[in-house]
């Protein structure tokens, strides 16, 4: 095979040690072209002025673990190419399984340019997205302490979490919080109850206060809500170094109007970005900073104009992804990068299975949750979800229009015009002159000829 990148590299990275393989020529006079390195800073160091002493440009490393991360780092400062690529890809290595087989194998391949490098978004972006992981890890340790709480109170028979909407509420932990004071009357305990409730009234929930309070009980309540509110206030603190990231992060580039494609013929609606906004209020788990100016910034377009996507929704969406849309040559590659695009397998001219493939990512996760919700607002998208439903089922029909979000997201981060939202009453009047279409062809082949009843004056 034709040699692509001479000045390639395969390294197999490991926990304890890393295994480097050079071109036979590349390797200095009196040394082996094969050499183990460790993982410690100064066997980094060690490893990539080899590396440079042997002229090399490009490397080829699995990415395994999190073991991969200070020599990708160290490689990339050291202005080397790195292409990440997936192990996955490279279980089928021919001969005896070995490290110094393994690394051998990639600077082969590597070289050949037979493999693809992973994604992975700039140093900002990473920053963010450390951020933003490490508040999805703090969001579940949050929910397994009102888990706690809430065993606590229901093997003392107080059934707060009957009679209010959510326990980590504001009237639950003021009940919470009176409780742990010593406060046992359920009369005065009620007075805390904001007086907008409306699903229990209050002799209901006097009666739900009324229970058995044992002290290991409470010790577990009172120790569940100390480290509800210890991770609260980590939130806190991660909410601000986000914010102080997203200032830092460069304002999005304007695009030319000419390299904006047409809109479609279809009839649209005004964009929603002339309405004028409510005040916003936080809820659930998003930051308590209204962060969407600087996100409006850096994309170049307000993507909470696109129905259910909230502040929370895009912050995960950048540190994830970035907002750089040219790494993907086209909406349906970066559908299909998502794991929300159809499968292909065809063996013998017949097609073997379209199913999606198995993907784990935390944007297709997103844009999944996002469409069932979407399937309950009264537009288009929602019109389109519904339908799925009826003929594909609730999963598939999560899957379909998730792969809608992504080529709307991906049209607007990177042509950065304001999202329109498409008139329901036209699309599906769209769908209902396709499917008759389809009927009078039926009725055609079938030798019939299709009627309209006429409807009585």
């Amino acid at each position: 095979m034709p040699v692509i990148n001479p000045h390639a590299a395969g390294i197999d990275v490991g926990a304890t040690e890393h295994y480097v393989c050079v071109p036979l020529d590349a390797a200095p006079a009196g040394e082996e072209f094969v050499r183990c390195f460790g993982t410690f800073t100064q066997d980094l160091d060690q490893l990539v002025e080899w590396l440079l002493k042997c002229g090399i440009q490009t490397v080829a490393l699995e990415s395994t673990g999190v073991y991969w991360i200070p020599l990708y780092e160290k490689l990339e400062a050291a202005g080397i190419k790195v292409v990440l690529v997936n192990a996955r890809h490279l279980r089928q290595v021919p001969g005896r399984k070995t490290d110094v087989k393994d690394c051998q194998w990639l600077q082969q391949l590597h070289s050949y340019g037979l493999l693809n490098g992973s994604f992975r978004p700039e140093a900002p972006i990473r920053r963010l997205r450390t951020l933003m992981r490490h508040r999805g890890n703090l969001v579940e340790q949050k929910a397994q302490q009102v888990q706690h709480m809430q065993r606590a109170l229901q093997e003392m028979n107080i059934l707060l979490h009957h009679v209010v909407s959510d326990l980590d509420g504001l009237t639950g932990l003021r009940i919470l919080d009176a409780m742990l004071a010593g406060e046992r009357e359920p009369a005065k305990l009620v007075e805390l109850r904001d007086p907008h409730i409306k699903r229990s009234t209050i002799r209901e929930m006097e009666a739900a206060l009324k229970g058995n309070w044992q002290p290991e009980h409470l010790l577990v309540l009172a120790q569940a809500r100390k480290a509800y509110q210890f991770v609260e206030s980590q939130m806190q603190e991660l909410d601000n170094a986000v914010d102080e990231v997203l200032q830092s992060l460069p304002k999005a580039s304007v695009v030319a109007v000419a390299e904006n494609p047409p809109l479609p013929a279809e009839a649209h609606q005004v964009p929603k970005a002339d309405k004028p906004k409510r005040k916003r209020r936080a809820g659930g788990n998003e930051p308590a900073q209204d962060l969407l100016p600087a996100l409006h910034r850096i994309c170049g377009v307000d993507l909470s104009q696109l129905g259910g996507v909230n502040m929370l929704g895009i912050l995960i969406l950048i540190s994830e992804i970035g907002t750089d849309m040219s790494l993907w040559r086209n909406e349906k590659a970066f559908s299909a990068w998502l794991g929300l695009a159809p499968g292909n397998k065809i063996s013998g001219g017949r097609i073997l299975s379209s199913r999606t493939p198995y993907v784990v990512n935390r944007i297709a996760t997103l844009l999944r949750t996002l469409a069932v919700t979407m399937g309950r607002t009264d537009t288009w998208l929602g019109s389109f979800h519904r339908r799925m439903r009826a003929r594909l089922g609730p999963g598939a029909a999560a899957t379909a229009t998730a792969h809608k979000l992504a080529c709307i997201i991906y049209h607007l981060l990177k042509h950065k015009e304001p999202y329109v939202d498409v008139n329901r009453i036209v699309y599906e009047e769209k769908i209902q002159r396709r499917r008759l279409g389809h009927l009078r062809k039926q009725a055609e082949d079938l030798g019939f000829e299709l009627v309209e009843i006429q409807k009585a004056a």
